[in-house]
């Protein structure tokens, strides 16, 4: 199955923020949304990605005046993306091996959706319990 069957008739609202949007400002989206990350764009252009880990590695390293920072001096840049054709596997392989839980899908060279690592294990777990379910189906008719 690709990231495109998987993301397909879902509604394709993204939250994202600009470059020039305050980590503070950043921060309350998040939390309003209750949600993991933004997507980040300068102009039209998917700039990076700034997420909790974003703000927790620079509060770290500068304290509570980064939260007066600009995204764009905090989020992780370039944001890796797959494109609908990459098959869901694949996507879970490199967000695992990685070490992150949202990849942007990338198509014609713009955003159409924000995969998280979550979507992706709730994918891979459905599969599982129906071949299990087959398995059981053709086991009791046998």
């Amino acid at each position: 199955m690709t990231i495109g069957r998987l993301i397909e008739g879902r509604d394709s609202t993204v939250h994202t923020c600009d470059v020039t949007t305050t980590v503070s400002d950043a921060v309350g989206m998040l939390a309003e949304r209750r949600i993991g990350a933004l997507p980040v764009f300068d102009g039209t252009t998917l700039a990076g990605i700034f997420s909790e880990r974003d703000v927790i590695y620079r509060l770290r390293d500068f304290g509570p005046s980064v939260l007066d920072r600009p995204v764009a001096e905090v989020m992780t840049a370039p944001a890796i993306t797959v494109e609908p054709e990459t098959d869901v596997l694949e996507a879970l392989s490199l967000m695992t091996r990685r070490r992150f839980r949202h990849l942007p899908v990338i198509e014609g060279g713009r955003m159409v959706a924000l995969v998280s690592i979550g979507d992706l294990v709730k994918f891979r777990i459905d599969v599982i319990e129906s071949e299990a379910e087959a398995m059981r189906t053709y086991i009791q008719t046998a």
